[in-house]
């Protein structure tokens, strides 16, 4: 087939799919009016749609791309019933709004804070609806002070995102030669910690806030580069210096959704909790016994200084499933027995992609 003939199939199939969105949003639209709270975002629903797009893709486009181009969809839909406000940690240019954007699209407003502590009091105030936070890196382990800020807030972990972390160089000037002085966030710097090593070996190593203060910096700096987000870059007006900078190819960082409730089943879910016990011998064992007597998966276990006593420590746990299955139900009312605290954080869909 000729080139014109294969544009006038692509010409006709954009025209059906603009039909077809159309038609679409008036369903959602429709949809909205008949929700009795009134509330355009709902976790489980757009989980359950992405998997099932996720499910259906004969190729050739890969997953991600197929998820992001329906995140967008359903955040243009979404924005017909209710503008949504989402908290990161900002400035532009951030992997927290990277991975705002991937969870909730485009259309929804987005909110940058100076500090993660920010984070939580917008959305526990209801300034934000939802606040986007990380927990935790594939490479350097879990975020502390979003540990100790969710045993305290009134905020419930309603999602899931799991964002690639991809490091940049980006400087004034595209030489190495040139740069005398890094700037990023700590976690990024520990991120890159061997290439850094390799090839600016006598360069001085700064953290800073965030990897956008970083870019920032560079920006207003002879002899500075930042190490971030390929984003920033184009915002601060920065040439990519290298790309690729992580040690760990599969580095990744996830983030938890936070707002004032959590999700409804999803099919498939997580759930997040905080707990302690009294520091005796077996004490942690038998604390998560109910876990494997329910046949619970656990996911994860992290520990944390309780800062109530000394050499007391809570306990971070993710498990599969929702706290309404019934296995999980019973696991939890039996911990809820055995442990001195107890602190539910959420049910929420687990990540598609």
């Amino acid at each position: 087939m000729s080139i014109r003939r294969l544009r006038a199939g692509i010409d006709a199939l954009d025209r059906r799919l603009v039909a077809l969105l159309s038609a679409r949003a008036r369903l959602a639209r429709r949809i909205g009016a008949l929700k009795r709270d009134g509330a355009a975002y709902r976790p489980e629903r757009e989980a359950q749609v992405l998997r099932g797009v996720l499910a259906r893709n004969p190729g050739p486009l890969p997953d991600a791309a197929l998820a992001r181009l329906f995140t967008e969809i359903m955040s243009a839909c979404r924005a017909l019933e209710d503008a949504l406000s989402v908290a990161y940690l900002g400035p532009r240019g951030t992997f927290s709004e990277e991975a705002a954007v991937k969870h909730f699209g485009g259309r929804a407003a987005s909110v940058p804070c100076a500090s993660i502590d920010e984070v939580f009091r917008r959305v526990e105030t209801g300034v934000a609806g939802y606040g986007v936070v990380p927990v935790e890196n594939s490479t350097e382990g879990a975020i502390g002070r979003t540990l100790d800020l969710l045993l305290a807030t009134t905020a419930q972990a309603c999602g899931e995102v799991m964002l690639p972390i991809r490091q940049c160089l980006m400087g004034r000037q595209p030489r190495l030669a040139s740069i005398l002085r890094v700037y990023s966030h700590t976690q990024s710097l520990a991120q890159c910690q061997q290439w850094l090593a390799r090839r600016l070996p006598n360069a001085e190593r700064i953290a800073v806030v965030s990897n956008a203060e970083a870019a920032r910096l560079a920006a207003r700096e002879r002899g500075a580069a930042a190490i971030g987000p390929r984003s920033a870059a184009s915002i601060y007006r920065l040439r990519l210096i290298a790309r690729d900078l992580e040690d760990e190819p599969r580095n990744t960082t996830r983030f938890l959704v936070l707002a004032a409730h959590d999700a409804a089943p999803s099919g498939r879910d997580k759930t997040s909790l905080v707990l302690s016990t009294r520091n005796v011998p077996g004490a942690v064992h038998a604390l998560l016994a109910p876990l494997a007597a329910n046949r619970v998966s656990m996911t994860r276990l992290e520990s944390r200084p309780s800062r109530t006593g000394l050499w007391e420590y809570v306990f971070y746990v993710d498990v599969e499933g929702h706290r309404q299955d019934a296995n999980l139900a019973r696991a939890l009312a039996a911990l809820e027995r055995k442990a001195s605290f107890l602190k539910v954080l959420g049910s929420y869909p687990a990540a598609a992609i």
